[in-house]
């Protein structure tokens, strides 16, 4: 791992060394938008997931959702990792890692106080 400063045309150091790729950016909204997807066991409603070529979601909850309070208000970037629980290692957790659909493993994690979202696909 570099503690060298990154500078303007250098990739962030989770795609570029340890091998993460982007996947999507979701976005909390202030309210419902027309379309969105309800997701129950979740607590929560997305939309733009599967139409948008930049990966952008725009996410609204439920009063009852279980999904932590600062992923309801910030966006938070999320990345395919090759293995979770590597990934995760020395991260600072934003609760324990789930399944939240078949064949996905995701862990929140917490870095300078926003939230990312780190995400296993079986293969």
């Amino acid at each position: 791992m570099t503690n060298k400063p990154r500078i303007e045309s250098d990739l962030p150091q989770c795609t570029d060394q340890w091998g993460w790729t982007y996947h999507h950016m979701g976005i909390p909204s202030p309210k419902k938008l027309p379309n969105m997807r309800h997701i129950p066991h979740l607590g929560m409603w997305v939309l733009g997931f599967d139409t948008s070529p930049y990966g952008v979601e725009w996410m609204y909850f439920d009063d009852d959702s279980i999904i932590d309070p600062l992923i309801q208000k910030v966006p938070h970037p999320a990345f395919v990792v090759p293995n979770l629980r590597e990934a995760i290692k020395n991260k600072q957790l934003m609760g324990e890692p789930s399944i939240p659909s078949k064949g996905i493993k995701v862990a929140m994690i917490l870095h300078n106080g926003a939230p990312v979202e780190l995400m296993q696909f079986d293969e």
